[in-house]
Order: structure tokens, then sequence, then C-alpha cells
């Protein structure tokens, strides 16, 4: 048996592992095989699996499983391939974004993933193919219709035998070919074996981030922890801290200096009025040797160039190591003409919300942005972390989400309680409210129906009477 042969074999065997079914007249898939001598001499060979509702052969519909091989010692390709015939039944699948998500979470460095799977009118990436060249003939009537591909070096090798049970699996998934336990189980196995997997430590990043850039912003949906880590960055750095949350109605007296009435005075007077910026820069002006950390709280929920007016100057990270002339008076007859080293800036921003003020592309310049996800956690020992409810959000999420709509993912403080009777009531009073309310706005209506299921299943009740 030849390498071409026990693939073919290899990736049968993995298809019925995966829940497949093959017998007559039950059949999941069509399996296509040409590689005949004169396919690999001329160009053209091919194998791998169809759907069961098209020929046998010649021009289909919808997505494929396909293989191209080489005879010799050459890279092969493993691809999910859009019917010649473009789309029948696989419209709504190839719109779904979890496929595409599903597949760019497999391929390695030797991969493409385009970035929608309703383009069948864009080639393959030159650069790409410049990698692969003896395969040109085969791909010739292909290259608009391959959605997402790694190249195999070794289909003999175990890494490369992983990345085509991860291809399989993806389809098998993708296809619904799972009908019991054990082959939805080697599905995720066999995907998780070749998944991307980036283990961050955001406490460790962040404090990195803060001690280079110094100006930072951690964004991210409600629940996702920004306050929390902002305030443990602070800790980390031995700094002395001060807070404040803004608001719309949040103005530059309020921030950085103003005068307010003075009502002890007897007659018409005013006195000056610090705010929490100038306290907080003045502080660490006087004590170099001390880190001040200004934590401000939903930033973005304020006119920032009202706010900030001149200071807005003095946010360029790099401003420290050039030698500055300007001074700014930012009240009071206070002048400075940068941001002592030792002062550091951080802010919370919800990207849920989309009705707060946009923060400008000069601002984002000036500040390091940091994108906080919804995540697993262990929550203290008096809590409990519903990590089933969890799951069930970030894969409805996942799978139908945009990705601005990703932004909208409750986080995980919204699956934290310390008990079931606690957390069904978070289910019902706040998860169900909020999915609602996102709905009702016209935001993620592809996964209403998975969204109905889920509340009916945890709390026996509809989303909408």
């Amino acid at each position: 048996m030849n390498k071409i042969e026990k693939a073919i074999e290899f990736v049968q065997e993995l298809a019925a592992n995966f829940g497949a079914k093959s017998e007559e007249g039950a059949n999941d898939y069509i399996f296509r095989n040409n590689t005949s001598k004169d396919a690999l001499k001329q160009g053209g060979a091919f194998f791998g699996l169809i759907s069961p509702e098209e020929e046998v052969s010649g021009p289909y519909h919808d997505f494929s499983l396909v293989i191209f091989p080489d005879e010799g010692d050459k890279p092969w390709l493993i691809s999910l391939v859009a019917g010649s015939l473009g789309f029948k039944n696989d419209y709504e699948l190839a719109a779904l974004p979890g496929v595409r998500r599903l597949y760019s979470s497999i391929i390695d460095q030797n991969g493409f993933c385009k970035t929608s799977f309703l383009d069948i009118e864009s080639n393959l990436p030159k650069q790409f193919m410049s990698r692969i060249p003896h395969l040109n003939n085969s791909l010739k009537r292909y290259l608009k219709l391959i959605t997402a591909c790694n190249i195999i070096q070794d289909p003999s090798s175990e890494k490369d035998q992983k990345m085509i049970a991860g291809f399989v699996a993806a389809y098998a998934q993708i296809r619904n070919f799972a009908g019991n336990d054990p082959a939805r189980n080697a599905i995720k196995k066999a995907i998780s074996e070749v998944a991307t997997k980036i283990e961050v430590d955001e406490e460790e990043e962040v404090l990195k981030l803060v001690e280079n850039r110094k100006f930072v912003i951690l964004q991210g949906a409600p629940g996702t922890g920004k306050t929390r880590l902002a305030r443990i960055i602070a800790q980390k750095l031995n700094s002395e801290s001060f807070f404040t949350q803004f608001h719309a109605e949040t103005s530059y007296s309020d921030f950085i200096y103003g005068i307010k009435p003075d009502l002890d005075a007897g007659q018409l007077a005013y006195e000056e009025k610090t705010g929490i910026f100038y306290d907080s820069l003045k502080k660490a002006e006087e004590n170099p040797e001390k880190n001040v950390v200004l934590i401000v709280d939903e930033i973005n929920r304020a006119n920032l160039s009202n706010i900030l007016g001149p200071i807005f100057y003095l946010f360029e990270y790099q401003l420290e190591i050039e030698k500055v002339s300007v001074k700014i008076d930012i009240g009071g007859g206070y002048e400075i003409s940068k941001i002592p080293s030792n002062y550091y800036v951080i802010g919370t921003m919800n990207t849920a919300d989309r009705s707060l003020a946009v923060v400008d592309f000069a601002l984002r310049r000036r500040f390091a942005w940091y994108t906080l996800k919804p995540k697993p956690i262990k929550p203290a020992v008096d809590l409990k972390f519903f990590k089933k409810d969890f799951s069930a959000f970030d894969d409805i999420f996942t799978w139908y989400a945009s990705s601005e709509e990703l932004n909208l993912q409750p986080g995980q403080a919204y699956f934290i309680a310390t008990d079931e009777a606690e957390m069904k009531d978070r289910v019902k009073y706040e998860l169900m409210p909020l999915i609602k309310e996102y709905l009702a706005e016209g935001v993620l209506t592809n996964a209403r129906d998975e969204f109905s299921k889920y509340f009916y299943d945890r709390l026996g009740e509809v989303l909408f009477e």
C-alpha cells in the first residue's frame, strides 16, 4: 500500500471514528478519489469527502474536505473547499463566524484561512501558492474555492496526521457526523490537539505594558475584570493609587482644575478646586521615589477632548526622553512640560456600550490598548464559577457573533455565585434581560434560537412571549 492509499484509508477511518455513517442508503458523505497515475503525473489529483446529496463525479455544491496529494516527497495540501457550483445548502453555514473561527484555530504557520467563507471569488494568495508550486495544476480550478487549507509536509508523520485528523474532525463537526458521546469526544480531542493554544498571563502582560508605555487602556465587555486588573497592577507597582470614574457630565474642572463658589464667604466669592489629575500629578512630582497610578474607570463615558484640554499633548509616552521647552499651565499657575516618569494612567473602557463617546485616533495613539476577553476562572474560596453556563454563552458567541458582536459577550464575573439559586437568579434577572436587549437592538439575531433554547432549558422560560 503506497502512502496515498494509506492516507485515503486513514481519512475514512477518521470519518468513521467521528461518527460518519457509511452503510448503503445512510451515507454521511460521498468519497471521491481521483489519484490515478495520469492524474498524479498531469495534475488534478485529489481525494476527499463531499455532501451525500451530490453526484459521485462532476461539478458539485457546498463544502467538501479535499486533499491534494503528490506522488513524490513534496508537500500535500488539505483544505475545506466550496463546491464548484457554489452553495446550495451551505450558504448559512458558510456565513456562520464560528465555522471560520474553527478552521482558523487549527491551521498553523503553513496554513491559510479566508476572512470570509462566503468569498469564492478571491484566489489563494500568490505568496502562499509560491510554497507549493508543484500543485499548481491540481489547484488551478480550486484557487477561488479553497476557504481554509494547510500544507502537509509528510502525511505519515505524527504532526501532519494530527493536522489531517483536525481537519476531518472540523468537517465532522460542521456536518454533525457525531451521534453519540464517544464520537463527539473524539472530534473534540482531534481538534484540541492542533488548535492554537495561547496561554496568557494577563497580569504579567499588562504590568509590563504599563511599565513600558505608562498610559494604558484596558478594554472589554462588562464582567471581564478590567477595574479589578487595574487595581492589581497599581498594587504590583507598589504605587499610591487614585481612582475616578468618568460620566457624561465630567468636565475639565472636575478632572484637572477649576473654581467653585465659596459658600462660607458671606458674599459672592470663589475658591480654586483641584481635580484628581492635578492632585495625583502633583503627588508624583513631589515624590519622585514613589510610583503614582491614576485609574480612570469608564474613560469613554465622557467627552475626552473637553476633559483633557491642553494636557492632551502631555500624553505622548516618549515625551519624557525628548528635550521639550513647552510648558502647559494646567491650573492655578501649576506649569508642567512633561509627565513625571513615576506617573502612570490606566483607563478602562466598556466595549459593549455602543452609545458611548468615540475615542478619537489621536488619543488612541497616545495610549496602549489591551483587550480583556471572557475566560474561565477560579473564584475565591467561598464562591463558585458556573462553568457550564459560561461555556453555553461562550459557544453561542463563538459560533454566531460577528467580530464586533464578540465585544458584547458577558464576562466571567456574570458566572460567579455563591450557590445554584444565586446563579439561577443571575441568569433570569441579569443575563436574560441583557440578551433580550441585544436582540431588540438587532444584534446577535442569528443566535436568537440558540439563546431561546438555553434559557428555556435553564429556567423553563421562553425568551419572548
